[in-house]
């Protein structure tokens, strides 16, 4: 397999991000859904940790797949019955998925600040809160957070619904090309 992307398909490095994204998305969205079940102390600890080590790994690898796509562009898509129309819907949701990608995971940095907590590098380093703690702005934050971690999840659902129909349903490549070999 080609690193690159070409006229028919996407490269290693544009599917591994992807893929990765994909997997880190939804193990982020699982443990902040379902961290709060966690037993207290130690367990949930390490939980908020990894929660918030996979949002900084969404944040690190989205910013490395924007600049390797300014530096390989995607394939043109591939057409269909259904004209421009399917197209400006595809683009517009793969640039409202990007714009959630970036702001869950910033806004989560923000709720960790506004808490008055520091904010954990990987368990490696952290960032002490550069503001006071504000229990009703981190309040907010977190239903904001919430609310764009839930939007993400149903937008990231349409896109695999809409991969899966044009392979079921129109029979054409447009799964196939993010798919490995």
């Amino acid at each position: 397999m080609q690193l690159r992307n070409s006229e028919q398909g996407y490269g290693a490095v544009a599917i591994v991000l992807h893929w990765l994204t994909v997997m880190l998305v939804v193990l982020a969205w699982l443990l902040g859904t379902f961290g709060d079940e966690l037993p207290r102390g130690a367990i949930r600890s390490t939980g908020l940790l990894v929660h918030i080590s996979i949002g900084l790994a969404i944040l690190a690898f989205l910013l490395i797949r924007i600049g390797w796509r300014l530096f390989d562009p995607a394939p043109p898509l591939e057409p269909t019955r259904f004209g421009i129309w399917l197209q400006v819907i595809a683009k517009l949701t793969h640039l409202v998925l990007y714009g959630l990608l970036i702001a869950t995971p910033i806004v989560g940095i923000f709720l960790q600040f506004d808490r008055g907590d520091a904010l954990p590098i990987f368990g490696i380093t952290e960032i002490g809160s550069p503001w006071v703690r504000d229990r009703a702005l981190a309040r907010l934050l977190t239903g904001v957070h919430e609310l764009l971690a839930n939007a993400l999840m149903v937008l990231a659902a349409v896109h695999a619904i809409a991969a899966l129909s044009h392979h079921w349903i129109w029979h054409d490549r447009t799964l196939r090309r993010m798919l490995p070999g």
